[in-house]
């Protein structure tokens, strides 16, 4: 299993894409502004988008994708959109209203749309063609989750995403029982930004660093999330921490392997 990254900044500018990963060809984790790199032959293989929480950077794509592919997929059966009962009812009242966009759980039809919206819980862990993904606690502004994308049974550590989180013991506690290949965590302020990452339930270099030492040596851990512009200061201030783990900024375009 493969996974490309197509966006993973905090927000926009030249060169800055919000988050969202390509497991495969087929499965969209997060639905940022990295979604429009996609030529329309590769949206039209998406079969399944998980999304982490309600927040627009991470879902916006999501309705994009919908007018997109909606002629080419006539017939076939819609794209699976996975998420938490709240994040899907923030999507049904937010952005599937008729006022901010049409409704595509309907469109082209009731009977045949090219959405459907499909409910999980954390703990949940989904089977999508023999891939095995988990859903992991988060702790945001809004009901949020992580991923863990598990690899096959005779290969190595899993990937993580975090998602939007703060500090959870609940995440680390999963975490401590599963084996991590590669952390992908999100770090969207700098130190001096702490109270404001606390407030928007946000990591900064220190917090990220104390997270960090509950975490087994020899995890590849990268940095998302990073407001444009702030790429430097986070990563000199993470680089200050001194963890035993190698620490990474993340790149739009890496291709990361799972198992």
């Amino acid at each position: 299993m493969q996974i490309r990254v197509l966006g993973c900044s905090g927000s926009i500018a030249a060169g800055c894409r919000t988050t969202a990963f390509l497991l495969d060809d087929d499965v969209l984790i997060d639905a940022g502004t990295g979604v429009g790199d996609l030529s329309l032959e590769q949206l039209e293989r998406i079969d399944h988008v998980l999304l982490s929480h309600s927040h627009l950077d991470h879902v916006l794509g999501v309705p994009l994708l919908a007018d997109s592919v909606m002629r080419r997929r006539a017939g076939r059966p819609p794209i699976q959109v996975h998420a938490l009962p709240a994040t899907l009812d923030a999507l049904r009242r937010h952005i599937f209203n008729g006022a901010i966009w049409p409704d595509f759980t309907r469109l082209p039809s009731a009977e045949q749309p090219v959405l459907t919206l499909k409910p999980f819980q954390t703990g949940d862990v989904i089977e999508l063609g023999g891939r095995r993904i988990e859903v992991l606690p988060a702790l945001h502004t809004v009901p949020a989750v992580g991923f863990a994308v598990m690899p096959p049974a005779d290969g190595g550590g899993a990937w993580v995403f975090t998602g939007d989180t703060a500090p959870d013991p609940a995440l680390w506690q999963r975490l401590a029982s599963m084996r991590v290949g590669s952390l992908v965590i999100e770090t969207a302020f700098r130190n001096d930004e702490h109270l404001l990452a606390d407030i928007s339930r946000h990591m900064h270099p220190a917090a990220l660093g104390r997270q960090l030492q509950q975490l087994a040596a020899g995890v590849q851990v990268y940095i998302t999330h990073i407001k444009p512009g702030e790429l430097d200061p986070v990563m000199s201030e993470i680089g200050a921490i001194g963890s035993r783990h190698a620490v990474h900024a993340l790149t739009a375009g890496q291709v990361m392997t799972v198992g």
